[in-house]
């Protein structure tokens, strides 16, 4: 790596940095160079580094994902078991890792979702929004008979202000089969929906569903 440190080295952490800067710039480096040996020790350090270093790490990968997704699908048991932990940062990281190789990885990640919806339920709007996006690449990717089905139960709970967006992303991967169920679950939710903006997003899209 460039500046002769190393990567643990160059985490927001080490550099007694309270903003995300760094993290970014590396993960901005390591996605242009294509340093699979970097992202190896950012694995390791998510899997045996301090919590500081844990933090770090992941936003990094995440960061690496958003560019370059290809180098670090290969990992994906790693952020598998990181769903697993008991810090929330680690939870949505891992699930925006997750999110951004669900094309990539497709079989691999279908495999486990109870896993994945499991953490969602338990983890913040942001783990929850990652979920969402990856059932939407999963049912583009051959899996719309598993995946479909989940989206359309989960809009039953979801929090008012995630609900218009979650609504659009399941709709634009909805079959026939789940079509009746979805316009439902729209219509019923609908009625509780205050906001103008919001109202007038779900009518355009029940228009656009029964058309």
């Amino acid at each position: 790596m460039a500046e002769g440190r190393s990567i643990a080295e160059r985490l927001s952490g080490a550099m007694e940095r309270r903003d995300e800067a760094p993290n970014i710039a590396l993960a901005e480096e390591i996605g242009a160079s294509g340093d699979k040996a970097a992202v190896g020790e950012l694995v390791e350090l998510v899997r045996i580094g301090t919590a500081r270093q844990r933090n770090d790490a992941m936003k990094v990968l995440y960061e690496i994902g958003a560019r370059n997704p290809d180098l670090i699908g290969g990992y994906c048991p790693v952020f598998l078991e990181a769903l697993g932990s008991r810090t929330n940062r680690q939870v949505w990281g891992a699930m925006q890792v997750l999110d951004s190789v669900a094309e990539l990885r497709a079989d691999e990640i279908a495999a486990e979702l109870p896993r994945i919806i499991e953490a969602a339920d338990r983890g913040s709007v942001i783990a929850k929004d990652r979920c969402t996006s990856l059932l939407t690449k999963l049912a583009r990717s051959g899996y719309a008979e598993k995946a479909v089905p989940i989206l359309v139960e989960r809009l039953k709970t979801a929090a008012p202000n995630q609900f218009p967006t979650y609504a659009e992303q399941t709709a634009s991967v909805v079959r026939p089969a789940e079509k009746p169920g979805l316009i439902e679950t729209i219509r019923k939710r609908l009625e509780t929906i205050t906001q103008r903006a919001k109202r007038e997003r779900m009518e355009k899209l029940l228009r656009k569903l029964n058309g």
